[in-house]
């Protein structure tokens, strides 16, 4: 389908307060009208200050902080490791979760690091890695390091079969950085439940080695859609088709094709601008998904692929697969500006559709990480200029606060729901706190 250049520069009346939504939406934004989510959303009401002045919150709502870095100590010793990114809430029985977290840590930090405990490490000079947290409702049972030795682990996603996949947001090799002794830039998955017993990490190299940012699976069909959060040139959108598709717990080292997303006539995302215009897409094979010698982005001529401006979350619901941009800049090098769009992609017709922008100047920018709670509702974590909040959009385009951080100017990730749906879970970066929130979600 080519695209009208009429869609592309649509006016600016469109979006000039700050969210504009599709109105095709509706049962993403507003969940579906049952007993857990109202049929029409219209927020949860002006957030209350918070006397500790850590989270503000609606009326109603309360919050537990857990699991705090550099101040509390994990079982069987060590500091927990500072920033708290991307996270995945995992059914334990009995109203429990189990949590993984990443940590996105580079070498030289002064930060706590993830302690490396025999047959957790990839490469002993790198800090980042993972912690898995047991905890029922917003009480701490446990919290140990799952996987220790990687670079900068910023977002992820989880698998039908309950493995976390943490993503290396790097391109580092031993050549390129003094003092590393392996290749980074990939995606290891981590077993929250010990079914994996490797002796280390194993890299997941057919899933490409580059800037790693999110994953989300298809359970229909076991592909895998991959974004990648990198500049000169700007990242792509990759699927990958595994050889063992829904194979369960270390299938994805079997291995499968990796591709790159390409919409004919749009090279830049940032590009389009009017709500619900989709775009046919298909995909480009990836020549060297190792990036032996040039990275994985620029293997493929510019004029063969669409490229994204910080491409960051990405999440499945439903059928569908929604892909955050957090802002794009004309001036570094975008096609045009804005302060976040959000996509959503249809395998089955292999369509594209713009059905979230929200425009410079507005009260909220720059999404990052994105979850759907079980009611169908999103939420998105915030990673701005000036304050950050988790916003939950309504259907007809309203942005909600659904939490601010009252403490700091800090991001907030990672946040997942508990299988029930009663328990948001969610990390402020900067000031190393995984937090759960609570309260009448029904409410609206």
């Amino acid at each position: 389908m080519s695209v009208d250049r009429r869609q592309m520069l649509a006016s600016a009346g469109t979006v000039g307060f700050g969210f504009a939504l599709s109105g095709a939406v509706d049962a993403v934004f507003g969940g579906v009208a049952n007993a857990g989510t109202p049929a029409a959303f219209k927020g949860y009401g002006e957030l209350v200050a918070d006397p500790k002045g850590v989270i503000d919150l609606p009326k109603g709502f309360r919050y537990a902080v857990f699991s705090r870095a550099g101040k509390d100590t994990l079982n069987g010793g060590g500091l927990v490791p500072a920033a708290h990114d991307g996270m995945r809430a995992f059914p334990a029985g009995l109203g429990r979760s189990v949590l993984v977290r990443n940590h996105e840590l580079s070498p030289g930090t002064t930060d706590p690091t993830v302690p490396q405990r025999k047959g957790l490490v990839y490469d002993p000079a790198a800090p980042g890695g993972t912690t898995t947290l047991s905890v029922a409702e917003d009480r701490l049972l446990s919290h140990v390091p799952s996987l220790a030795g990687t670079y900068r682990n910023c977002a992820g996603g989880g698998t039908p079969w309950n493995t976390w996949l943490s993503c290396e947001e790097t391109e580092a090799t031993p050549t390129s950085e003094a003092g590393l002794t392996k290749k980074h830039g990939y995606v290891f998955e981590v077993d929250p439940f010990g079914r994996l017993r490797d002796s280390a990490p194993v890299p997941l190299t057919a899933l490409g080695r580059f800037p790693h940012e999110a994953v989300a699976v298809d359970p229909a069909d076991g592909t895998l859609y991959l974004t990648e959060d990198a500049a000169k040139p700007y990242g792509l959108v990759y699927r990958f088709r595994p050889r063992r598709p829904l194979g369960g717990p270390g299938s994805l080292r079997a291995g499968g094709k990796l591709q790159a997303l390409q919409v004919p006539d749009v090279r830049d995302l940032s590009a389009v601008v009017k709500l619900g215009t989709k775009l046919s897409v298909t995909w480009v094979d990836v020549p060297d998904p190792d990036a032996a010698t040039v990275s994985v982005r620029a293997q493929i001529a510019d004029a063969k692929v669409t490229r994204v401006p910080k491409a960051e979350g990405i999440y499945w619901s439903r059928g569908r697969i929604y892909i955050v941009s957090s802002y794009a800049k004309k001036s570094a090098g975008a096609a045009l500006d804005h302060s976040g769009q959000v996509w959503r992609f249809d395998p089955k017709r292999s369509t594209l559709e713009l059905v979230l922008r929200l425009a410079v100047g507005g009260r909220f920018d720059g999404p990052d990480n994105i979850t759907i709670s079980p009611f169908g509702g999103i939420v998105l974590c915030e990673d701005g200029d000036g304050e950050n909040y988790l916003v939950a959009p309504s259907a007809d385009g309203t942005p909600y606060p659904l939490a601010r951080n009252a403490g700091s100017d800090s991001e907030w990730a990672g946040a997942t729901f508990s299988a029930d749906g009663k328990w948001l879970y969610a990390n402020v970066q900067g000031d190393g706190l995984t937090v759960a929130i609570t309260g009448p979600w029904w409410r609206g």
